[in-house]
Parts: structure tokens; C-alpha cells; sequence
């Protein structure tokens, strides 16, 4: 997968479409994530011992990982990756603009 959890992600496709958020939480077995204000679906919770009331909630659902693309906060725009090689060898992802590591 292209990003990470507190990777901040621009949404390129779907309702949602140009908003930038933080990714919460990757499922790489499904190609999915879950990132912060995108995504809201409202779910009926059922009343039980931790939630006593129940009721109405909106929560984020996951989105596919095809629909988002990394966001560099150095040059603020929406990027692809490179990876390089740094001096003690280990691999670090590259904004493809600032040339900066994110």
C-alpha cells in the first residue's frame, strides 16, 4: 500500500471528492482505510451494557485505497511517491514535486 496510518491523504474520486483528511486506521487485506471526516455513514446502534440509550451515530466508513492519493504538506499539493535510498540505507518515500521525505 501507498500510505500509512497519520498519513494525510487528498480523496481524488467519489462523494467526497477533494477533501484532504488523516488516515485513522489501513486494512491491506481488503484495499481499504478509513480516513478522518470522509466517507460519513449513519449507524443505527442497538441499546446494550456499554451503550445504554443507543441510537443514531455517524461514523467514518472505510474507502478503497484507489480513491485517494498522498498529500505533502511541505508544497500543499497532491503527489505520487518515490522511494530512494538514503546514506545508512534505509528506504524513505519521497514527494515527487518539493523532493522532500514524508
Amino acid at each position: 500500500m501507498h500510505v500509512r496510518k497519520n498519513d494525510t491523504v487528498y480523496i481524488i474520486s467519489g462523494k467526497d471528492k477533494d477533501k484532504i483528511g488523516e488516515v485513522l486506521k489501513v486494512n491491506p487485506n481488503k484495499n481499504t482505510l478509513i480516513v478522518s471526516g470522509v466517507n460519513i455513514v449513519t449507524k443505527h446502534i442497538k441499546p446494550n451494557r456499554q451503550n445504554m440509550q443507543g441510537g443514531i451515530t455517524k461514523v467514518e466508513a472505510p474507502i478503497n485505497v484507489s480513491k485517494v492519493m498522498l498529500y505533502c504538506n511541505n508544497c500543499k499539493k497532491s503527489t505520487r511517491l518515490k522511494q530512494k535510498f538514503i546514506d545508512n540505507g534505509t528506504k524513505v518515500r519521497v514527494c515527487r514535486h518539493c523532493e522532500r521525505t514524508i
